[in-house]
């Protein structure tokens, strides 16, 4: 799930329908990479970082890596 992302469009109160347009993509691909179902192309995430004008750091990277836990493989 893209939570700043989600939390980024209803804030400025923008349905994924508009997004998707200004990623030129269809509702229902836009409504699978918010979920994370799909990932983001990089052209997709620098429309994205252009019209929100945020780094795209802030759009798609957590916020508090440090309560984020990882996955020990050893």
């Amino acid at each position: 799930m893209q939570w700043n992302l989600l939390m980024l469009r209803k804030k400025n109160k923008l349905y994924q329908e508009h997004v998707a347009k200004v990623l030129g993509i269809s509702v229902g691909s836009y409504g699978m990479k918010e979920r994370g179902e799909v990932e983001f192309t990089a052209d997709e995430m620098f429309k994205l970082r252009d019209y929100f004008n945020m780094s795209i750091e802030q759009i798609f990277l957590p916020r508090n890596l440090g309560d984020t836990e990882f996955y020990d493989a050893r």
